[in-house]
């Protein structure tokens, strides 16, 4: 009997050093997880595209295989039944065409050379126009921040990029070649997309919000391509007038680093407002719902920025995160990539927290920070950034 007791006890305390084990905070020095992978690619439209098919075929098979199955439990109807009902009541191959034809072409060559139909690996690069379909506020996490240059420290913009928890584990940074008419690009992404966010060796890089409450577009030009024609892109005034006038297919917030400058604009089917909440350090930062254009869906009319305070909901997790990045980012004085990294990784209330652990729905995918001014470079991490250190990296030489 006594023996038996001793071993209980044993067992007991195994148990509670290996719970305290899993339950204490990991050190900053000690990641949870593996640093991004990069893949770079060379060449343009079709020949990236393929480059990117060929190396990701695997990946990319097993995301379309996680998205259906998701799809048809969550939809309950066949995830191709649902897609095809999706493209029947959107057209945005024209647009697509029109202001992007190169990366029409990129999308159809990670097709050809993952092997897989082109109407899956669009969808890939749908994203945001697939959960305006899907009319699910629940699609809706990201949260950014643009910081310009000022006292002798260079523009930030940074954010993390909240998706579905299936794309956990597939994080890759995309290096995009220099050609003689385009700028080398880091891109965050996955397998068969294009691109979530990312930056060029010219010091541009693009930030995003989805603001599913304003108007959208079933024919505009979707949003991972307007990310991409903004990172191809080395010229201020043009990419400013290409965002002010290309028709939005989803209602988004874009973030824009220019160099030493920040700007912000909230884009919808109808009208492109900038952001400026006029702080004493130029700072912009922005959640999931719209601060001032009053674009917005009837069916989401409490959510207009033109309502008083009292009559939005202030409670919901898109408030919630913004007053959590505002705290943070708006009190006069130089505001740090440290500062920066703070506020990324915050989680001030548990059920509404900036930084997204892996749960039913989401994850923080990826967190980045663009430093524009000078020699410009990219900080990422490969999912929340409380499990993952900072990655540095920089842009070839010319």
């Amino acid at each position: 009997m006594k023996s038996h007791f001793h071993l209980l006890t044993a067992l007991m305390l195994c148990l509670l050093l290996t719970n305290q084990a899993f339950t204490q905070p990991v050190p900053e020095t000690q990641s949870r997880r593996q640093p991004i992978r990069e893949v770079a690619l060379t060449g343009t439209g079709y020949e990236l595209g393929l480059q990117h098919g060929r190396i990701l075929k695997k990946e990319i098979a097993e995301l379309i295989a996680r998205f259906k199955e998701k799809t048809t439990r969550e939809q309950g109807r066949d995830a191709n039944e649902v897609l095809a009902d999706f493209y029947q009541k959107t057209n945005f191959d024209d647009t697509i065409k029109h202001w992007t034809p190169d990366l029409y072409e990129e999308v159809r060559g990670i097709a050809d050379g993952a092997g897989q139909s082109f109407g899956d690996v669009m969808l890939f690069n749908l994203v945001d126009e697939y959960w305006v379909y899907l009319d699910d506020l629940r699609n809706h996490h990201c949260s950014g921040m643009g910081v310009p240059a000022r006292d002798g420290q260079p523009a930030y913009i940074a954010q993390n990029m909240d998706i579905e928890a299936y794309t956990d584990g597939y994080q890759v940074l995309l290096r995009i070649a220099r050609t003689a008419n385009r700028p080398e690009q880091l891109i965050l992404t996955h397998p068969g997309c294009i691109g979530f966010t990312g930056m060029n060796e010219a010091g541009i890089g693009a930030c995003m919000n989805t603001l599913m409450q304003l108007k959208a577009n079933t024919r505009g030009l979707p949003v991972a391509f307007i990310v991409r024609r903004i990172t191809g892109s080395s010229d201020k005034e043009d990419l400013l007038n290409f965002l002010q006038n290309v028709p939005h297919a989803s209602g988004q917030n874009y973030i824009i680093g220019i160099k030493d400058e920040v700007f912000d604009f909230e884009a919808s089917a109808n009208k492109v407002v900038r952001f400026d909440p006029n702080n004493e350090n130029g700072t912009v930062y922005h959640t999931n719902h719209p601060l001032v254009n009053d674009d917005v869906k009837e069916w989401f009319k409490k959510y207009n920025p033109a309502l008083p305070e009292e009559e939005k909901p202030v409670n919901a997790n898109s408030f919630v995160r913004l007053a959590a990045v505002q705290r943070r980012v708006t009190p006069g004085g130089i505001i740090s990539d440290a500062v920066i990294k703070e506020t990324l990784r915050s989680k001030d209330d548990a059920k509404n927290p900036v930084c997204l652990a892996p749960n039913q729905w989401g994850v923080t995918f990826g967190s980045v920070i663009m430093t524009l001014s000078g020699t410009p470079f990219l900080q990422i991490t490969s999912g929340p950034p409380d499990e993952s250190e900072y990655k540095r990296v920089g842009f070839s030489e010319k």
